[in-house]
């Protein structure tokens, strides 16, 4: 089992891309809960993820009862950055199987979704700033995440 990244309906193609690309680079698998805000294939989801998307392990759901479906069944847990979360990332202990999930840019995740996940945590930042990039954030976490789950061992 590997770390995922899961991303809920993201809005902006170009981040979507960089972090496909980021994943392929790391072997990490991506899930895509739907809908998107784009096509996936838009061309700047192929001109920021460039000939890493072809290289990158994606999983599309239809939507999030799907994902969370399947989620269940696999029996991972979900580890959600959310700037409502009171726990840094860099004090939550990941585990080598979590799936890291990050809302949309322009809304992050409905409440119902956020009141379902079993942990959350956020990226300090400083007073009076809303957010960090998607695939910021996302490389930030996933970077953590496999720093503390020996994840890089064996990369080159």
């Amino acid at each position: 089992m590997t770390l995922r990244i899961a991303l809920y309906q993201p809005d902006i193609a170009g981040n979507t891309g960089t972090i496909l690309r980021l994943a392929a680079c790391l072997g990490l698998a991506v899930d895509i809960i739907e809908p998107t805000g784009f096509a996936l294939s838009d061309k700047n989801l192929k001109r920021a993820g460039m000939d890493y998307i072809a290289k990158a392990v994606m999983t599309r759901h239809v939507d999030w009862d799907a994902f969370e479906a399947w989620r269940r069944e696999s029996g991972k847990r979900i580890v959600l950055a959310s700037t409502k979360a009171s726990h840094p990332y860099t004090e939550f202990a990941f585990a080598h199987d979590d799936i890291l999930l990050f809302g949309r840019e322009s809304a992050g995740v409905p409440d119902s979704v956020h009141d379902s996940i079993d942990h959350r945590v956020r990226i300090p930042m400083v007073e009076d700033q809303r957010s960090i990039n998607l695939a910021v954030s996302v490389g930030m976490m996933a970077g953590e995440a496999l720093r503390q789950t020996g994840g890089f061992d064996g990369l080159s």
